[in-house]
């Protein structure tokens, strides 16, 4: 017995109920083949896929795709948004505070939403957010051989 084959991109795009073009399947498809991507590095790749593509169809496109829960948005304090394709879990993120980077970070401790707030306010809480915050092995080795 032979495992189901992924579903591509145009079919998730179809069982989301959006509209399939050929830049819509190049983002989504650049999105999960990058690296917690800007909206300047996903214009990149889509139009390295299909051509000319303009930065505001890019964020319409991110916007159809971030709301049908294809993408993931994530907005580190004082940086512009990346988009990811990793989504329908509860993971979070560890961010350079020199360069940037960013890395993903399962769940920290039992089940979505990972913590309980010590007030919710009458909120009924499906998620928690957690951003992690320090040096990448890069930062921290060239901060370290820079020191006097």
């Amino acid at each position: 017995m032979t495992e189901a084959e992924p579903p591509t991109a145009a079919q998730e795009l179809r069982g989301a109920g959006l509209r399939v073009t050929a830049a819509r399947v190049a983002l989504l498809e650049t999105v999960r083949a990058g690296d917690h991507l800007g909206v300047e590095a996903i214009a990149s790749g889509v139009r390295q896929r299909v051509g000319h593509v303009s930065l505001q169809a890019v964020y319409e496109a991110l916007h159809a795709l971030t709301a049908a829960g294809l993408v993931r948005r994530i907005e580190p304090a004082g940086s512009p948004a990346r988009f990811e394709g990793r989504v329908g879990d509860n993971h979070h993120h560890v961010v350079c505070r020199s360069c940037g980077a960013v890395a993903d970070v399962d769940c920290a401790v039992g089940e979505a939403p990972c913590l309980t707030a010590s007030d919710d306010h009458g909120f009924s809480i499906d998620e928690a957010e957690v951003i992690y915050w320090g040096l990448c092995p890069d930062c921290a080795t060239s901060r370290s051989s820079s020191a006097p």
